[in-house]
């Protein structure tokens, strides 16, 4: 086995896990410290000496050189085997939720793009993060417009990256970025991250204004909640969920299936009130690394389980059609 392909993957498996950043860190950096050495460099035991190379590191290479699979690889591939939705999964055609270093992701926009290609993906959407969420490190005006001239210039056969935005929703149901830029980007998921404990009767307003907003193209995990990891468990924000939908439902506004196994937003039952609603859907991996792309799977199993209607799922839709419905409220 290669070992610069043995790093990356670990690295990829780590990162769709939701590991420790530093981890999977560790191992890209591994990867680009031994690119372009021969196989005799990599067996000579000064290797180990090299920046960028500890023990895990360089136990995975000569495994590698040895032509096994290296034991850290084995392990993830056998933890990280997708169980279910593997008929919608295959029909996912792209993803409209997906963050770089620009934000709070973890590499640069090139490296998404490439783990997207490998995947099959058509269409991502770059959506990093608006200004309000400092934490972040969310793209001013100024950022944003640097960004977007940087998308409009990528171009590579079969695959399309769609400019976009993770927009805050304010406590009055305002977007967090000018309008113009808003109006300017293919695709604007809209999501709260703040004051997720408003009472019922704001909150609901608060989304129903996202969801009729006709800058608005994904309402992004809708309750907010966490059921597992490292950042613990949070309860579901409360709304009157038939409001929302039936606002998204109107305004053509998809409802994501946020597939992070630690969010799983929004929960069963207001899926359920979601497709009874008549809403459109949107699976994404809200991934803020490349790894984590391949988090659709989840998404997909969830999907499938619901008995979510395929052709309510925009994510499923060619670009052509994708584009069309994008261009609804510009």
């Amino acid at each position: 086995m290669d070992p610069l392909d043995a790093l990356t993957e670990i690295a990829y498996l780590l990162e769709r896990e939701r590991s420790s950043r530093y981890k999977s860190k560790a191992f890209r950096t591994a990867a680009a410290a031994i690119e372009g050495l021969s196989d005799a460099q990599l067996r000579d035991p000064s290797l180990r000496r090299r920046a960028g190379i500890g023990e895990s590191t360089f136990a995975v290479i000569q495994q590698a050189l040895r032509g096994e699979v290296p034991e850290r690889l084995a392990t993830l591939r056998a933890e990280s085997a997708p169980t279910g939705g593997a008929e919608l999964r295959a029909q996912l055609k792209g993803d409209l939720h997906s963050h770089s270093e620009w934000s709070d992701g973890l590499t640069p926009i090139e490296t998404m793009v490439d783990a997207a290609r490998g995947l099959g993906h058509e269409y991502l959407a770059l959506t990093d993060h608006s200004p309000r969420l400092t934490v972040a490190n969310g793209l001013s005006p100024e950022r944003l417009r640097a960004q977007m001239d940087i998308v409009r210039g990528h171009r590579v056969d079969g695959f399309t990256l769609l400019s976009g935005i993770e927009v805050d929703i304010l406590d009055d149901g305002a977007l967090d970025q000018e309008d113009e830029l808003l109006r300017a980007l293919d695709v604007v998921v809209a999501s709260v991250h703040s004051k997720l404990r408003m009472e019922r009767g704001p909150m609901t307003k608060r989304l129903v204004a996202a969801a009729s907003d006709p800058r608005v193209d994904v309402l992004g995990h809708v309750t907010g909640r966490l059921v597992e990891g490292a950042r613990g468990t949070r309860p579901p924000s409360e709304f009157d969920a038939r409001e929302v939908f039936a606002a998204a439902a109107a305004s053509g506004v998809a409802v994501e299936i946020n597939s992070r196994p630690e969010r799983q937003d929004p929960p069963d039952d207001l899926l359920a009130l979601a497709i009874d609603a008549g809403c459109l859907f949107s699976i994404d991996s809200d991934a803020h690394a490349p790894g984590q792309l391949s988090l659709l799977d989840f998404g997909a199993a969830r999907a499938e389980a619901l008995q979510v209607p395929v052709d309510r799922i925009v994510t499923t839709w060619p670009l052509e059609r994708l584009r069309a419905w994008l261009e609804r409220g510009r």
